[in-house]
C-alpha cells in the first residue's frame, strides 16, 4: 500500500486559497515529505497530516516556493521532542543551502542527515519501497523522485513440498529471502515463489521542462504527479524561458510513460482556477486531473 497526500499545489507564491508545493507519501510504517515550500506546516495539519513522522525529506530543487518552509518545519520537529535523525536528500549546493537556512537555527535536539546527489540517479530505501531520484532540467540543479513498491510472486506450495521444505519454515520464506533448517540446510525464497507480481510506483516531478528521463523514471507509474505550470497554450513561450511546462506537456508525458493516473500540481499564481484549462491535459491523456491542496489517494496492489 502507498497512500500519497498533495499537501500544497502552488508555485512561486501561496494564494489564500493554495498553499505552496509539498507532497507526503506514506509506505507501511515510513513517511516521505517532497518538497518544503513556505506554509508546508499548515499545508499539512490542514490535510490532517503530522509530520513528526516524517522519515526523509526529499527536496526537489533550491527555489525559496520548495525549500523556504524548511527552518520552520524542523523547529516544530525539535519542540515536539524529536530525537531521532531525519534524512534530508537534495541536489548540488544540499549542505551550502541547510547550513545558511539553519542560521536561525543553529540547535536542534535532533541530527539531520544530508545526502547531497551528484547530478546521476540514485537510489535510497524507503520502507520496503525504493526511493529513486533523477535529475531533471530547470534553471538550477533539480531533480524528480519516483517511488517503487515491488511485489514477490506468490507461494508455490507445490514448488515447496517438491523440494523438501519443511511446512513450518513456509511462512517465513514467503516474508525473507532465506531461511535456514535445523539440520542446517539453508532454503531461498526463489525455491517457492512464482514470478514477481505488477508492485506500485509514484512519480513525481516538477519544475522541469520535458526531458526523457521523466518518462523513464515514471514508466508504468500508479500515479504520476506533475507540473502544471500553465494551462494556456499561448504560454509556451513563457514556461519555456523560466524551463516549466503547460498542462499539454504533462499530459503528454503521461501518455508515453503509459501512466495510469495524472495529477497535475505547482500552478502559476496566475492561474486561479486550473479546472478552466484541464481539457488541454485531458485531450491528450484522459485520466488527468487537477491536484489540489489536501488531495490524496490510497493506491493498493491491483492483483490477488
Amino acid at each position: 500500500m502507498l497512500e500519497v497526500v498533495l499537501g500544497g499545489t502552488g508555485g512561486t507564491m501561496p494564494l489564500k486559497n493554495r498553499w505552496l508545493c509539498c507532497c507526503w507519501l506514506r509506505q507501511e510504517g515510513s513517511t516521505m515529505l517532497i518538497d518544503c515550500g513556505e506554509g508546508t506546516q499548515i499545508a499539512l495539519k490542514c490535510a490532517g497530516i503530522s509530520f513528526q513522522g516524517i522519515d526523509i525529506l526529499c527536496i526537489t530543487h533550491y527555489h525559496a516556493d520548495h525549500i523556504s518552509g524548511l527552518v520552520g518545519l524542523l523547529l516544530s520537529m525539535g519542540n515536539e521532542g524529536r530525537t531521532r535523525p531525519l534524512t534530508v536528500i537534495g541536489p548540488r549546493g544540499l549542505e551550502r543551502t541547510v547550513t545558511n537556512l539553519r542560521v536561525i537555527a543553529p540547535e536542534l535536539p535532533f541530527a539531520l542527515e544530508l545526502h547531497e546527489l551528484d547530478g546521476d540517479t540514485e537510489t535510497f530505501p524507503f520502507g520496503d519501497a525504493v526511493l529513486t531520484a533523477f535529475p531533471v532540467r530547470h534553471t538550477l540543479p533539480c531533480c524528480g523522485y519516483s517511488v517503487t513498491l515491488p511485489r514477490v510472486g506468490k507461494f508455490d506450495v507445490e514448488r515447496a513440498k517438491a523440494a523438501g521444505i519443511p511446512q513450518k519454515l513456509w511462512g517465513i520464506l514467503q516474508k525473507q529471502e532465506s531461511v535456514t533448517a535445523e539440520d542446517g540446510t539453508v532454503y531461498h525464497q526463489s525455491q517457492v515463489l512464482g514470478a514477481p507480481r505488477k508492485g506500485l510506483k509514484v512519480t513525481y516531478c516538477t519544475d522541469t521542462r520535458p526531458v526523457p528521463a521523466i518518462a523513464k523514471y515514471a514508466d508504468s507509474a500508479d500515479l504520476f504527479i506533475c507540473e502544471g505550470m500553465y494551462g494556456e497554450p499561448e504560454k509556451l513561450g513563457k514556461a519555456v524561458e523560466t524551463a516549466h511546462m503547460l498542462f499539454s506537456e504533462a499530459a503528454e508525458l503521461a501518455e508515453l510513460a503509459n501512466v495510469k493516473e495524472l495529477w497535475l500540481t505547482h500552478y502559476s499564481p496566475s492561474l486561479p482556477d486550473p479546472q478552466e484549462f484541464l481539457a488541454n491535459a485531458t485531450e491528450i491523456f484522459p485520466n488527468t486531473k487537477c491536484g489540489k491542496d489536501g488531495m490524496r489517494t490510497v493506491l493498493r496492489f491491483s492483483e490477488p
